[in-house]
């Protein structure tokens, strides 16, 4: 099994300050619509299929990947990313909390397994390290959260 985790506080010294209501609807827009906070060509597709009251279902492209996610939805708190279809099967979960300090936090952590693989294997292995890496999911919060600040400063969020 794969399980990576990484906390990265929303505002840093000498950054744009962002309030909860602007990054939870920063991470709200990244459920729906991945495309806008990936790297340019990293994601090529992202499709809500499916919406009810409890979650929406998006089908997307991801590193030349074709994926299914049921995404669930903590108003405020947290975002969990089921992997329906794809490689990995487990959850992904995005949690924006407040730490002893009162300061915004916002962290990653995922328990994953890769289909049809040996658990433990070489696969599950350099997935492990890519996900704990320089460019794994730490990389992917400050990006959310420099991403979440431009759409702000442009008025669009």
């Amino acid at each position: 099994m794969i399980y990576s985790t990484a906390t990265v506080p929303v505002n840093p010294k000498g950054e744009v300050t962002l309030t909860r209501a602007q990054i939870w609807a920063g991470l709200e827009l990244k459920a729906l619509d991945a495309c806008l906070f990936l790297p340019p060509g990293l994601c090529t597709r992202c499709d809500v299929i499916e919406e009810s009251a409890t979650h929406f279902v998006r089908d997307a492209t991801i590193g030349g990947t074709d994926l299914r996610e049921i995404i669930t939805i903590e108003a405020d708190r947290k975002v969990t990313f089921f992997q329906a279809e794809g490689p990995r099967e487990g959850a992904i979960v995005n949690e924006l909390y407040e730490d002893e300090n009162g300061a915004l936090q916002l962290r990653f952590y995922c328990y994953l397994g890769l289909r049809g693989k040996q658990p433990g294997g070489a696969e599950e292995q350099a997935e492990q390290a890519q996900f704990d890496g320089e460019r794994g999911y730490k990389a992917a919060l400050l990006s959310t959260l420099a991403r979440t600040r431009e759409l702000v400063v442009e008025g669009k969020l």
